[in-house]
């Protein structure tokens, strides 16, 4: 079994991947004006057999594809580690660099798609070539019961895809609990400095819905 950063099997993770083109060619663009920057597709960061699943859409320019680990370093991760910290997930509710010491507890993060798009804006074509990762690390990793909580309509979707589904099996709304094969999708709002800052979504709203995830995995139901 072939592994990559973190020792995730190549069919989960491959941070050499540059099967698309475009945000190949923009990682390029990044690191030369970055050269500190990780600019490589970003791993899953958390426990392996973890009960709950995290799922963003891709990696922020001076968040993740900086330090290398999901919602780090950004604005999204600001209120995403404070309030996976005060429901027990999470070690330190600050997130600043990949080796700060930070740990996850039965709960993993990922991302739709692995690599910075342009303007944060991946296309659907981007979308669907990542999406086998997302499915093999579904289908090997999450046990059964287990939960996703996805973060935006994006996200909501990805995780459809990744389990043959289509888009349209299920509608996308804030809070919303659907019931996969298999698995339990909860619905949320990205954090995002957008949606805070317009209290699209706000921090109540967005710990309840971590905490009702949560709660799920743990089998409280």
């Amino acid at each position: 079994m072939t592994e990559t950063v973190g020792g995730w099997p190549r069919r989960i993770f491959d941070v050499s991947c540059r099967d698309c083109p475009r945000l190949a060619s923009f990682l390029d663009e990044v690191k030369a004006r970055h050269p500190d920057y990780h600019c490589r597709p970003v791993a899953p960061f958390g426990d392996a057999r973890a009960r709950l699943l995290i799922v963003g859409l891709a990696p922020g320019m001076h968040g993740a594809n900086r330090t290398g680990r999901p919602f780090t370093g950004d604005y999204a991760g600001i209120l995403l580690y404070e309030t996976l910290h005060r429901h027990g997930l999470a070690t330190r509710p600050v997130s600043v660099s990949a080796d700060d010491g930070l740990e996850l507890i039965d709960c993993r993060i990922s991302n739709a798609v692995k690599c910075l798009p342009p303007q944060n804006k991946p296309d659907t074509g981007e979308i669907r070539q990542c999406n086998h990762y997302l499915a093999t690390e579904i289908a090997e990793l999450l046990p059964p019961g287990g939960v996703v909580l996805a973060l935006g309509r994006i996200a909501h979707d990805a995780v459809l895809r990744a389990r043959g589904l289509k888009v349209s099996a299920c509608r996308f709304a804030h809070g919303a609990v659907h019931e996969l094969d298999g698995l339990t999708l909860v619905d949320s709002y990205h954090a995002s400095r957008y949606n805070t800052q317009t209290r699209r979504l706000t921090e109540q709203m967005f710990d309840d819905v971590v905490g009702k995830a949560a709660s799920l995995a743990r089998g409280e139901r």
